[in-house]
């Protein structure tokens, strides 16, 4: 897209984890600077995440954003205050598909609903690293039958990378009237409901703002990014996203180590 034709941006979604931390989940000056400067511009910003709402707080807090926030792939938005604006919860039956599939695999499965992070392995792949990202812990449980009806997002993790890219592939045409299944991380297979993705939430966040789409722009590094870089006026892809992320977006920046967010706010979105 040249500079010709890009359009003029006033509101900006930005992805939480691997584009705007660091891996060690980290935010880093530069792009808390390069955000104000977006804000000080008039330019509207929020985060989307596949994060639980309350695990989204601090980076909300840090950024200074007092807009309409979006967790779990889109299954939540948040008002500024904390409330539910809106919740696409997983339909029952693709839970329990979603549920039985991931049970003959080895891969740890975790649940969440009731604004807690539920699990029957507390010893499964990444749940250390998984507290860490949350600050807050796990509550185990011996089966997740009781909750088939309000879930918000449901996780498979695995060490195995191709794993999760073949129970991707296998489960979607199992769910697809309902829900999908997308990857937030080479690691973490992420089930939602099916209108709880980032270009719904986008759109709606858009709408919201009196936003045209046209005057959006969306940046991420995974493949539950996708559906916003299809709806954004303007799309980013951070520099270590996969070459299939990268090619839904309109320009690739630098990666989470090296501040892309804030290359990609001063290159493409700022006005000049």
């Amino acid at each position: 897209m040249s500079a010709a034709t890009q359009p003029l941006i006033r509101f900006m979604l930005s992805d939480i984890d691997g584009t705007l931390l660091r891996p060690d989940h980290s935010l880093s000056q530069a792009n808390i600077d390069a955000i104000r400067q977006l804000q000080a511009a008039g330019i509207q910003f929020s985060v989307a995440s596949s994060r639980p709402p309350r695990a989204m707080r601090r980076q909300i807090e840090a950024l200074g954003i007092d807009l309409p926030t979006v967790a779990f792939n889109g299954a939540n938005i948040i008002n500024p205050d904390g409330s539910l604006l809106k919740a696409h919860r997983i339909d029952p039956q693709a839970a329990r598909t979603s549920l039985d599939l991931f049970a003959g695999e080895q891969v740890a499965v975790w649940v969440f609903a009731d604004d807690q992070w539920l699990l029957v392995d507390p010893h499964g792949d990444y749940v250390e690293h998984e507290r860490n990202t949350l600050g807050y812990d796990f509550v185990k449980v011996d089966h997740f039958d009781d909750y088939l009806d309000r879930i918000d997002k449901i996780v498979a993790a695995s060490k195995d990378f191709e794993l999760l890219k073949r129970l991707e592939m296998r489960l979607n045409p199992l769910i697809a009237d309902t829900a999908r299944a997308a990857r937030s991380q080479a690691y973490y297979l992420d089930v939602t409901a099916l209108d709880a993705n980032k270009g719904t939430a986008l759109q709606s966040l858009a709408e919201t703002l009196g936003v045209a789409l046209a005057q959006t722009a969306a940046i991420g590094d995974a493949g539950n990014d996708v559906a916003m870089f299809l709806r954004a006026g303007l799309s980013i892809a951070m520099g270590q996203a996969e070459a299939e992320v990268k090619h839904h977006a309109d320009h690739v920046t630098g990666s989470n180590l090296e501040d892309g967010v804030a290359t990609a706010i001063e290159r493409y979105i700022l006005p000049r």
